[in-house]
C-alpha cells in the first residue's frame, strides 16, 4: 500500500507517550543510510543532490545526545527546505522498528492507522448533512486503507447518492489511502482513466481506472458537484479534486491545495528512525502532469472559511432553487 498522507508524515508514525534520548551515533548511521537510500530510490532525481549535501551537513552537525522526536522533526525540517517535497520526511519509533516478515509487506513502524483512519475518525467520514433543496454535504478527513474503511465509505457514498447537488468537503484532508479511488468510482463513469503512476525503484508504470462495479447507489456522473480546498487540503485528496477538475466533472472551490502528487513508503534506516520516501510519481492522463509544488489552483479561489457558501450558491443556481 503506498501512502498518500498528509504534509505532517510524521503523524503516521509510531508517536510516544514519553520522549528518548537518541545517541549521535544513531544519529549519523540514520542519516547516511537516509542518504543512500535518497540517492537509489528518491523519485524526484533532480533533487537528490542537493538532499544529500543537507544530509552530510546534518550529520556533521550530530554531535550529542538528543531525544528522537526532535531530531526526527529537525530532519524532516531541513529535508522539505530544500527539496519543497512535504511527503519526504523522517519519522521516530520509540520501540525498535521491526522488519516486515516478506518483502512485499509494507514497513509499518509499528503505527497504530486505527487512530488515524480507523473507529476514532470514523474512517475519514466527520458529517454527512441533507441541506435544503436536497443538497448532500460529505465532510471527508482522510482516506482510510480499503480494508480498514472501505465499508464507511461506501455508506457514505450510498447516503450522498440521492442528493440533487453534492459538496464533498476536502478542507481538512490531508489524504490518505486508496479509497480515493473508490470514492471516484460513485462520481464518474465506470472504466474512466484515472491515474498513472511511475515507480522510480523498478522504472515501471502502473495504470488506474475507476471502478467498474461499486457497492449500491452512485451519485453518478451528471448532478452538479463542487469540492471545497484549502491549503490543509493534501496528497490523495488533492488526487481527488485534480481528477474530477481534469475531467470538467467537479467545480473545485476554495484555496490551491499543498501541492503533493509523490506517494511515499516507510524505508528504516536506523534502530528507531524510517524514511518517509517518496519513489512513486502520480501522473493524469488526461493532463500528462500532476499537482507536486503547485497544488491544485481552485475554479473560483476563495478564502477556504467562505468556500461552503459559495459551493451552496452555485449548488442552488444550478438546480434551480
Amino acid at each position: 500500500m503506498r501512502i498518500l498522507s498528509a504534509a505532517a508524515a510524521l503523524c503516521l508514525a509510531a508517536a510516544p507517550l514519553h520522549a528518548a534520548p537518541v545517541d549521535e551515533n544513531e544519529q549519523r548511521a540514520a542519516l547516511r543510510e537516509a542518504a543512500r537510500m535518497i540517492e537509489d530510490r528518491y523519485v524526484a532525481v533532480e533533487r537528490v543532490d542537493k538532499l544529500v549535501v543537507a544530509l552530510k551537513q546534518l550529520e556533521r552537525e550530530a554531535t550529542t545526545t538528543v531525544e528522537g522526536e526532535d531530531f526526527a522533526a529537525t530532519v524532516t525540517a531541513r529535508m522539505r527546505e530544500v527539496s519543497g517535497d512535504g511527503h519526504l520526511g523522517l519519522s521516530y519509533s520509540e520501540q525498535p522498528i521491526a522488519e516486515p516478515e516478506e518483502p512485499s509487506e509494507q514497513l509499518t513502524l509499528n503505527d497504530d492507522f486505527e487512530q488515524w483512519y480507523g473507529a476514532p475518525v470514523n474512517n475519514g467520514v466527520e458529517k454527512i448533512e441533507r441541506l435544503e433543496g436536497n443538497i448532500m454535504l460529505l465532510d471527508l478527513r482522510a482516506f482510510p486503507p480499503p480494508s480498514m474503511g472501505a465499508e464507511t465509505i461506501a455508506a457514505a457514498m450510498n447516503v450522498v447518492a440521492q442528493g440533487e447537488a453534492l459538496v464533498i468537503d476536502l478542507r481538512r484532508n490531508g489524504g490518505g489511502a486508496e479509497t480515493v479511488l473508490l470514492v471516484m468510482g460513485y462520481l464518474v463513469d465506470p472504466g474512466s482513466p484515472f491515474m498513472s503512476t511511475y515507480d522510480r525503484p523498478s522504472d515501471a508504470w502502473t495504470h488506474q481506472s475507476v471502478p467498474q462495479w461499486v457497492p449500491g447507489k452512485r451519485f453518478g456522473s451528471d448532478k452538479p458537484l463542487y469540492v471545497l480546498t484549502s491549503k490543509r487540503t493534501f496528497s490523495a485528496a488533492e488526487a481527488l479534486a485534480y481528477s474530477l477538475q481534469a475531467m470538467g466533472r467537479a467545480t473545485i472551490v476554495g484555496e490551491v491545495t499543498g501541492g503533493g502528487a509523490h506517494p511515499f513508503e516507510y524505508r528504516k534506516v536506523s534502530t528507531h528512525f524510517a524514511l518517509d520516501l517518496p519513489e512513486a510519481m502520480s501522473r493524469h492522463p488526461l493532463t500528462g502532469t500532476n499537482w507536486q509544488d503547485v497544488g491544485v489552483t481552485p475554479d473560483l479561489e476563495v478564502a477556504q472559511e467562505d468556500a461552503l457558501a459559495v459551493a451552496l450558491e452555485l449548488a442552488r443556481k444550478a438546480i434551480g432553487e
